[in-house]
């Protein structure tokens, strides 16, 4: 069986990885482009090494189109004659007209557990929405987005802690067992698949920079699911506002909630969301107040430097009074309308 994968970036890399060494390793790899002046788009965007190393190690084709869709993308499809397309987080939607060319049609590893969270950033919106599972689906390819019929499915718990980037990770592990079984049966013979339930539809767009930026308005719990969604791309940000400077970007990296011991003697304070201040008797501490309760902040970037520890930011950015977090300020003739976080002196 003739069998041409389609992935970009660290998820599609562990199946890809797995298929070449199962009995129907694929005869090629088509992959997204590099651009001039950017990171490799065919690379992993965790690890670095990029997908197109598991391909350059079995000595298979690699194929970058600038568009599957093209007139020259479905002329490739039809010249390397696929039986089977296995499709992983490849970064562009497949037309009807190349979903017909591989005799067997389509499959799609997605990261979700369907039908919900369809779309580009599954990972990162189970984690805002507080799942407390997700899971892989194979699913066989239709026009729909990530709406096909689900071939194979297998969940696993999100850790409390756990960030996008960790929790991709585990999930390209299931992802490869789930598509070299799945081809297997696929090649056996025929497969039937279980439709999705199209009214527990929901919907994972593409994570864009601005939802990094944290609300402190809201409460603790959903400050942290922002963290953890933004890690590692594009990160979780905010601004420090002091009396006797401009605006400085930050990057929160890591935070945990107080808990009933650290709060102690705090519980009475009555603080502005996005306050800063450090808890009597813990210097090497700081925390933000948000709607709820305070945010313990562990790891910080500021802008142009590296990460570091709290007790390292604050010998070099040591806090004042009225010193506070909160989004930056909107250029002349605009408003902050629509930032969850309403900026109040403090």
């Amino acid at each position: 069986m003739r069998v041409v994968y389609c992935g970009t970036g660290s998820f599609a890399g562990p199946a890809l990885e797995a298929l070449l060494e199962g009995p129907f390793p694929p005869i090629a790899l088509i992959t997204q482009p590099e651009k001039p002046g950017s990171s490799e788009r065919g690379s992993s965007r965790l690890v670095g090494m990029g997908i197109k190393i598991h391909a350059l190690k079995k000595g298979i084709g690699i194929h970058q189109p600038d568009s599957i869709n093209s007139e020259a993308g479905i002329a490739l499809l039809k010249e390397l004659a696929p039986d089977l397309l296995v499709v992983a987080a490849y970064g562009q939607i497949l037309s009807k007209a190349a979903l017909e060319i591989p005799r067997l049609g389509s499959i799609n590893l997605h990261a979700s557990l369907l039908p919900r969270h369809r779309g580009a950033s599954p990972i990162a919106h189970a984690i805002l929405a507080g799942d407390d599972q997700t899971g892989v689906s194979v699913i066989r390819m239709t026009a729909g987005l990530d709406a096909g019929e689900i071939l194979a499915m297998q969940s696993t718990p999100i850790g409390p802690a756990e960030t996008t980037g960790e929790l991709e990770e585990r999930l390209a592990k299931i992802a490869a067992d789930l598509a070299v079984d799945t081809v297997n049966r696929l090649a056996a013979g025929a497969v039937s698949g279980q439709i999705q339930d199209s009214s527990q539809v929901t919907r994972a767009p593409k994570i864009r920079k601005e939802q990094g930026d944290l609300p402190f308005g809201e409460p603790v719990a959903q400050i942290l699911r922002i963290i953890r969604a933004m890690q590692p791309w594009p990160t979780a940000f905010t601004h420090r506002f002091r009396a006797d400077g401009a605006p400085a970007r930050i990057q929160i990296v890591r935070a945990e909630a107080a808990t009933e011991s650290s709060l102690a003697g705090e519980n009475e304070r009555k603080r502005i969301p996005g306050t800063l201040f450090v808890p009597a008797g813990r210097r090497d501490e700081l925390w933000v107040q948000c709607a709820d309760g305070p945010l313990r902040l562990i790891e910080v970037q500021p802008a142009g430097k590296k990460k570091m520890g709290i007790a390292d930011y604050l010998r070099g950015n040591p806090l004042r009074d009225g010193d506070r977090f909160g989004p930056a300020p909107p250029p002349p003739g605009q408003t902050t309308s629509g930032h969850p976080l309403t900026v109040q002196p403090v």
